[in-house]
Parts: structure tokens; C-alpha cells; sequence
């Protein structure tokens, strides 16, 4: 295709945009509210899945250690617990520290550095953390296998609760996801057969004359592009705009429960680009391939 050709067939399809404002602008409508939709889907799910994965990497284990362990024996076990696979972290508590954090707790009702001041019967510990609750039975069985270590407690059934959870809230919010998309796919597709068969003369006089069907697909190429690049800008300027004012929000109003949650929502600045690439990819499948895949039919004249 010559270069004076091409540019003619995108004037014609910028043209077409003016020409049939109200079917574009139905078109470029419907295809931003499913954008929105799909975005706003995709970003709830992404941050539900962040929290029940935070709440569940509190679920700390807690490896108790042997009386009167020297200086070498307690680095051996240290490298050797951080050399377990998934172990992202590990805290050294004194069997004194441990005595200091009951007693305050107990501090009401018995007074336990008196109780023990010459011989303190609790454990000195390392509070291990694991990279995922899914993990956690396995450090638990490779603790125990450490010389040094008497005994390893780790809430075993409620990281089992944590992973069935996660996966059943990321299963169901993609799930949804996808939904969304297809049910966006099939509108915006019907709307697109709408806009060409109100226009199928038009295609009939070109084919008519000589036109060839390349020549007569290539403005609506760019006619649909164009619009479902419009739509993708407005969309990822909307989603990413209020997600900004939720984040905001979120981190200005604390509450316990936000808390319980990790007391933060995943920042723009990681998802912006998922949301932007997305945005656009749907809109130029969408709009540009469906546009000239759907006059196909009004080409046989």
C-alpha cells in the first residue's frame, strides 16, 4: 500500500468518527462502562487477595529451643533454620524475654519474675516466618529435624484455613473477572454489528465501484481502533483516578479492621500498568479486529 493510500484510509476513518458521531460515541460509551467494570473487578481482586495473603504470613512459628544451648550451638541452629527452604525470617527470643512478656500479660494476677527469679523454666525460642501459609507444615517438619530445637509449635489448621481461603477468594474474584470480560466482549461485539449494518450501503456503493475489500475494511480498522483507544485513556483515567482517592482514603482513615488487614491497599504504581496495557489490548482486539471482521458479511455484494 503506497503511503499517499494509507493516509487517505486513515483520513477517511478519523472522517467516519465525525460523520457518525452518535453511533461512536453509543460504541465508545458502552465500551468504557465495561472497561471500568472489568477494571474495578480486577482491582478488588487483587487486593483481596493481598490481605488474605498478609493475614495469613502473621501465622508465625515458633521454634523452642534447649536449656543451656553456648553462643555456637544457638549460631549453628540460626544458620540452619535460615538455610530451610521458605524461610523468609527469624527472631531470637531469651527464655528471660519470654519470662518479661507473660509477666506482663499476667501481671494482674501473678507475679512470675518473683515466681521464677532463680530458675526460669520456659524456653528460649526463634519465631520463625514463612513465606506462605501453604508452606508451613514443611518448615514445621524441618524444624524438628534440627539438633538444639525440643520443639516447634505451628497452627498447622489454620494455615490450612488461610490457603483454602485464598484460593477459594482468588478462584471466585477471577472468576468474576472473566465474566465481566466476556459479557463486555459480547455487548461491545453487538454494538459493533449495529454500527456496520447501519452503514452496510455505504459498503455496498464502495464494493460497487471497485473497491477492494482491504481498501473498504482498513477505515473501520482505524475507525475502531481509534475509538477503542478513546475508550481505553477515559477507562484507565477513571479506574486509575478513583483507586488513587480509595487509596488515599484508606490510608487516612484507620481503623482496626484496615489493621487486621495490613493497614494498606496494594499502591497505584504496582497495578497501573496492568490495568493501562489491559485497557488497551481490549480495546484494539476488540474494537479494531471485531470492526473489520464484523463487515465481512456486507462485502459479498
Amino acid at each position: 500500500m503506497r503511503f499517499s493510500s494509507f493516509t487517505y484510509l486513515v483520513g477517511q476513518g478519523l472522517h467516519n468518527l465525525k460523520a457518525n458521531k452518535m453511533m461512536t460515541f453509543a460504541s465508545m460509551g458502552v465500551l468504557t462502562v465495561c472497561m471500568i467494570l472489568v477494571g474495578a473487578a480486577f482491582l478488588f481482586s487483587a487486593n483481596v487477595d493481598a490481605m488474605v495473603r498478609y493475614i495469613g504470613e502473621q501465622n508465625q512459628t515458633v521454634a523452642f529451643l534447649d536449656y543451656n544451648l553456648s553462643d555456637e550451638q544457638l549460631a549453628e541452629i540460626e544458620n540452619s533454620i535460615r538455610s530451610t527452604e521458605h524461610v523468609t525470617g527469624l527472631q531470637y527470643v531469651s527464655a528471660d524475654e519470654v519470662l518479661d512478656m507473660y509477666s506482663g500479660r499476667l501481671s494482674g494476677f501473678s507475679n512470675l519474675q518473683e515466681l521464677f527469679q532463680n530458675d526460669n523454666p520456659l524456653h528460649a525460642n526463634y519465631v520463625v516466618v514463612v513465606d506462605n501459609p501453604a508452606n508451613i507444615p514443611a518448615v514445621a517438619e524441618a524444624l524438628k529435624q534440627i539438633p538444639g530445637i525440643v520443639d516447634v509449635n505451628a497452627v498447622l489448621e489454620v494455615s490450612k484455613i488461610f490457603v483454602s481461603l485464598q484460593r477459594a477468594i482468588t478462584y471466585t474474584s477471577y472468576g468474576l473477572v472473566a465474566v465481566l470480560a466476556l459479557v463486555s466482549i459480547v455487548v461491545i461485539s453487538n454494538t459493533i454489528k449495529i454500527t456496520v449494518f447501519n452503514r452496510r450501503k455505504e459498503i455496498a456503493i464502495m464494493k460497487l465501484v471497485g473497491a477492494t475489500n482491504g481498501f473498504i475494511r482498513f477505515p473501520f480498522f482505524v475507525e475502531g481502533v481509534t475509538s477503542g483507544l478513546i475508550s481505553a485513556a477515559i477507562a484507565s483515567a477513571v479506574i486509575c483516578g478513583a483507586y488513587y482517592g480509595v487509596c488515599r482514603w484508606y490510608a487516612e482513615n484507620p481503623t482496626n479492621l484496615s489493621l487486621l488487614f495490613g493497614g494498606t491497599l496494594i499502591p497505584l504504581q504496582e497495578l497501573w500498568y496492568y490495568i493501562v496495557i489491559g485497557f488497551v489490548a481490549f480495546g484494539f482486539v476488540l474494537c479494531g479486529i471485531g470492526t473489520a471482521a464484523s463487515i465481512r458479511r456486507h462485502l459479498k455484494v
